[in-house]
């Protein structure tokens, strides 16, 4: 097997909204294939206070080597405007997750769906039981595969469904109906995440043959910024054979990089990266630790004025030398609409 690098390129913060009953805007892309209809499973409910400010903490170990026990509310200190403010909810490691698994089919990586079926496969299995799994498929358009589900026999059952696809690569379009479709559309009170495999050379890309996504790039930066949903992207190295067959320039992979990473910043994750498709075994791998390494916190901010200001956010962790946190630099306080 070929070394796999994972690639911990940019750790940021995640600019997420202020309210979290906050009604996401509606973008249109392109309609969706669905391969099998969605499964009946329990609901849950919960009262959402909009006057609290929602953080996702992620902690990172400043020592790969050293484990990490489980962190509780008083480990925490969050600060706002450089003012203390006192922690109201508290979810830790082991709160569970709906988790979509994004998966790139276009380009070189539509030669080896033996390889992709397998290593969704080792993600399926890599998962806690108490996380809802999803996986959605692109091309020029998101196919869901499997909906949100704890079933992993039906999840598995889906992934021999996945066939050879045709088309363009839509990342952005993709990326935005996994967020707005696959996981907003359960309303769930659930942490979310996605994990998008992904060259990140969308068509919309200068110098990049088809039309591309309808969103911006812009655009979807701004809408992760604004949600909830953490995005940990997985960067498939496929460079080298686009280049050499003309089809896409050099340029427009670094491009893709910058991009991804900018995404992880936004998130507060991560970039990960495979160099070959047999590598994602050990890098789905690594993202199923580190989503256990996240944190949801909640605040009721000191300062009520909605002046439209911008209130800068930062989070320590108390007596904690060997670990980092990181959530969102801050929020503009707007008043609701």
């Amino acid at each position: 097997m070929a070394t796999m690098q994972t690639e911990s390129l940019i750790t940021g913060a995640k600019p997420l909204s202020v309210l979290l009953a906050s009604v996401l805007v509606a973008v249109f892309v392109s309609s969706p294939k669905t391969c099998i209809a969605q499964t009946g499973e329990p609901s849950e409910t919960i009262r959402v206070d909009s006057d609290l400010v929602d953080l996702r903490v992620s902690v990172v170990r400043l020592n790969p080597n050293n484990p990490v026990s489980a962190l509780q509310q008083k480990d925490f200190l969050v600060l706002e405007d450089g003012k203390p403010q006192e922690i109201v909810f508290f979810a830790g490691e082991d709160a569970p997750f709906d988790l979509v698994l994004l998966l790139d089919l276009s380009g070189s990586s539509s030669d080896k769906i033996k390889l992709i079926r397998s290593s969704a496969r080792r993600f399926i299995e890599s998962t806690r039981p108490k996380d809802r799994v999803a996986i959605v498929t692109f091309t020029d358009i998101p196919e869901i595969v499997s909906p949100l589900t704890w079933d992993r026999g039906l999840l598995k059952d889906a992934i021999e469904e996945i066939q050879k696809p045709l088309g363009g690569t839509n990342f952005w379009d993709s990326l935005l109906y996994a967020m707005t479709s696959v996981i907003s559309s359960q309303k769930s009170p659930r942490r979310s995440a996605i994990v998008a495999m992904t060259d990140g050379v969308d068509n919309a890309l200068p110098d990049v043959y088809g039309e591309g996504s309808r969103v911006t790039f812009a655009e979807i930066l701004d809408r992760i910024g604004g949600s909830d949903t953490i995005v940990f992207p997985i960067y498939l190295d496929t460079e080298a054979q686009a280049v050499k067959r003309s089809r896409v320039p050099r340029d427009a992979y670094n491009l893709a990089r910058s991009q991804l990473a900018q995404l992880a910043v936004t998130s507060g994750t991560k970039m990960y990266r495979a160099n070959k498709l047999k590598d994602l075994d050990l890098v789905y791998d690594q993202v199923i630790k580190d989503l256990s390494t996240v944190y949801s916190l909640a605040y009721k901010p000191s300062n009520p004025q909605r002046d439209g200001k911008w209130r800068s956010v930062g989070v320590q962790l108390i007596g904690r030398q060997d670990l980092a946190a990181t959530t969102k630099r801050g929020y503009f306080a707007k008043a609701e609409p």
